[in-house]
């Protein structure tokens, strides 16, 4: 796996058979993600050490902050659902491509509080058969018009709110598009391709710098690509299987990582003890507070 000039240590000890979903609260200073397969949702507070999670109905792809901080949008496997912290309680908004071999997957709030995802299908065949799809605050759902996924993610928006990032994973590519505050889509573009010979963009983060960090899956770092797309420094994670990134801690200069034990042999897992962990690094740049979706539960 590659190195680079920085190395995340490690934070959580988490265990997660497919960790995702980095996201930083910037109101409560927690660290929340998910662990797909084991569909549990895991919040962690620095200041204190206090890690909790909470089960889920079935597997949990993707989550979103709320404009309500007791609430969570969440991106269960076959639908979008309001969470409530508090009291646990769920409520269904709408189903997703039932008709279709896909779960949900990738998904970020844009600067307008629409929450944005996308979906990867679930064959062993990994047809480009999925979408990318709009939740707008009104809750009705809409089909964005972008190449179909085998794998959606790297989903993120620019400080402007003017660029959209995203890609399938398999094509090892990061594209952009001009987006709309009105939520129109258009010019979709490569923005960066992966040099190394391993690894594949997962899930991103964008900083106020305008820069896109990008966990790359079997390549053991994150790399952060700056507006040009052109790369501008990488951090090594003892971990083949980084999935997400996300900008946290006081100031929003501490890099989280998610990871994951999916997929490795029982010698990888072996040679590889943090698997499935949460790890942090320092970071120069700082990150944006996350958008949060503007939904309301009712």
């Amino acid at each position: 796996m590659s190195s680079g000039g920085f190395r995340a240590s490690l934070a959580v000890h988490a265990s997660c058979t497919l960790g995702e979903g980095a996201t930083w609260c910037a109101r409560t200073r927690r660290f929340y993600w998910t662990d797909i397969e084991g569909a549990r949702l895991h919040r962690y507070d620095p200041s204190t050490g206090e890690h909790v999670n909470w089960s889920m109905p079935e597997r949990l792809a993707t989550f979103a902050l709320c404009a309500d901080p007791h609430h969570l949008l969440l991106g269960l496997a076959t639908h979008l659902a309001f969470f409530d912290l508090t009291t646990h309680e769920m409520r269904r908004i709408v189903e997703v491509e039932p008709e279709l071999d896909t779960r949900l997957n990738d998904g970020r709030c844009d600067r307008q509080g629409r929450f944005v995802f996308g979906t990867k299908h679930e064959g062993a065949d990994l047809r480009a058969i999925g979408g990318f799809y709009r939740l707008n605050r009104d809750l009705s759902l809409e089909k964005l018009p972008l190449p179909a996924p085998a794998i959606s993610n790297s989903i993120g928006f620019s400080p402007d709110g003017a660029t959209m990032y995203f890609c399938d994973s398999p094509k090892r590519e990061i594209l952009a598009c001009d987006y709309g505050a009105d939520g129109a889509i258009g010019n979709v573009r490569v923005f960066a391709r992966l040099r190394d010979a391993d690894g594949v963009p997962d899930g991103s983060t964008v900083d106020a710098e305008g820069g896109l960090w990008n966990a790359q899956w079997g390549g053991g770092r994150v790399v952060r690509y700056g507006p040009d797309g052109v790369e501008t420094e990488r951090v090594g994670v003892p971990t083949s299987q980084p999935s997400c990134v996300a900008l946290g801690g006081p100031h929003l200069g501490t890099l989280y990582v998610t990871t994951a034990r999916a997929e490795l042999d029982p010698a990888s897992l072996a040679a590889q003890a943090g698997a499935g962990a949460i790890f942090v690094a320092p970071s120069a740049r700082r990150g944006l507070p996350e958008p949060v979706f503007g939904g309301q539960w009712r």
